[in-house]
């Protein structure tokens, strides 16, 4: 009779212990989400740009190929500034999969809205993110859906709330104060910044850098998605409220985390070449048609659109 009541006993504390946990951590997951859509209203920043002409119908992120065009402004007191990195990021929800596009800033284009060629981060500083997504989308014939915006000044802070990143270097070189040496380093976030900046001291110019950005940015993501970061989610979640500005809106990017959960460790970059050239003193990078065509080719197959679109 003893036994059976102190088994009982047991089995009581035990579920208590257990409803106490799941409460805990229900209030915990609440936390988390009222921090994060805080944050994505915050971030939310509606543009007047119609839906892409290469869409017949709305994009549904749930199920549907989109893209996203990554602008790391270089902003300064005074300017608008210039997108110092755009990446376009291809994401296929039933492949699982994301195909990530770095556009050297050099690169010679038509500027839609300006009617000249120039470089194609100029878009930005003439006519903001709408002139900017409208040049990609003309440069690459695809559809350019959503915008995130990144304050690269504050993109430190970004890497700090995830607790500094780890990437594999293979340059050895130094930057100010800072030196990288060659193979794996962990970085904070002013070193990052440094880090993803350089390119005079590369071989590889722009390329290099491009690669360097890359690097931090597959970083985050990896650092912001590790279950060690959740304990530091206020941080992260602030940072990316002050230092990011997008389209997409909470319902959305809730969307994206739940179904594509997994397609960022799936993160496939491409690269666009280019060679250098000066027209009237100015460096440019010009792509020849048939490079601009086997890119463009892949992200359609990415977004399953036929290069007809």
């Amino acid at each position: 009779m003893k036994t059976q009541k102190k088994k009982r006993k047991w089995v009581k504390i035990t579920l208590i212990t257990l409803l106490v946990l799941f409460l805990s951590f229900g209030i915990y997951s609440y936390s988390i989400y009222k921090s994060f859509k805080t944050a994505v209203d915050t971030m939310h920043h509606p543009i007047e740009r119609k839906q892409s002409d290469k869409r017949q119908e709305p994009v549904e992120v749930k199920k549907d190929p989109f893209t996203v065009l990554m602008l790391g402004v270089d902003e300064r007191q005074g300017d608008k500034g210039r997108s110092d990195s755009m990446i376009v990021l291809a994401v296929n929800p039933q492949k699982q999969s994301v195909k990530m596009l770095s556009i050297p800033r050099d690169t010679r284009t038509e500027i839609v809205g300006k009617g000249k060629e120039d470089k194609i981060n100029h878009a930005y500083a003439f006519g903001g993110v709408p002139m900017a997504m409208d040049t990609v989308e003309s440069f690459l014939d695809i559809p350019i859906d959503y915008y995130i915006q990144i304050n690269m000044e504050g993109f430190k802070d970004i890497v700090d709330a995830v607790g500094g990143v780890t990437v594999q270097n293979d340059l050895d070189f130094t930057v100010g104060q800072y030196h990288f040496a060659k193979g794996k380093i962990t970085l904070n976030g002013d070193e990052a910044l440094s880090y993803s900046r350089m390119r005079h001291e590369d071989p590889r110019g722009d390329f290099g850098r491009q690669e360097r950005q890359r690097q931090i940015i597959q970083a985050v993501i990896k650092e912001g998605a590790s279950l060690s970061s959740l304990t530091n989610f206020s941080d992260i979640f602030s940072a990316l409220g002050k230092n990011v500005k997008t389209n997409l809106t909470f319902d959305q990017m809730a969307a994206i985390q739940k179904n594509d959960k997994t397609a960022g460790n799936s993160i496939e970059q491409i690269e666009i070449k280019e060679t250098g050239t000066k027209i009237n003193k100015i460096y440019y990078g010009i792509v020849v048609p048939e490079e601009k065509q086997r890119v463009q080719s892949e992200l359609k197959s990415q977004l399953e659109l036929s290069n007809s679109n």
